[in-house]
């Protein structure tokens, strides 16, 4: 029996883009997401990273398949940050910033409380062409005691 490939995840964002070209050289060459498939006829890719999902859908003017409840007005996303787990997230930093993106945060260690333990995060947060904001991370673990929370 053949086993499928899964090619979604349980939540997979959609994210509207100005142009697919300028879109997917910034999440392929720049971020290392590869392409899982694309439709290019309609302007639309799955694209995925250490099993992070993100589809691209540019829009198209007039169109039914447009799924918009107000205008669009850059930046898009105003209001969302995508957390995205990664390994070498130090790595990936500095290829964002060589390549010259947009660094909305740039990179901290933070924790974050959860119930009575801190959970790590080695973070920085990246504005993709069209505005929405990435939030790369790599786990640091877990800990109880934070003397000094930041």
């Amino acid at each position: 029996m053949k086993t499928k490939t899964r090619l979604t995840t349980p939540l997979t964002p959609e994210l509207y883009c100005k142009d697919i070209k300028v879109s997917l050289h910034f999440y392929t060459q720049i971020l290392g997401f590869k392409i899982q498939y694309q439709r290019e006829e309609a302007g639309f890719a799955m694209l995925e990273r250490q099993g992070a999902r993100i589809m691209l859908d540019q829009i198209v003017r007039g169109s039914v398949r447009t799924w918009v409840v107000a205008p669009l007005e850059a930046p898009f996303g105003r209001g969302i940050n995508l957390q995205i787990e990664t390994d070498r997230v130090d790595e990936l930093y500095e290829g964002v910033q060589k390549h010259g993106a947009q660094i909305f945060l740039p990179m901290e260690e933070k924790w974050y409380r959860c119930d009575d333990i801190y959970l790590g995060n080695r973070q920085f947060i990246v504005q993709d062409p069209d505005g929405y904001l990435l939030r790369f991370f790599q786990d640091l673990g877990s800990r109880r005691d934070l003397t000094h929370p930041n």
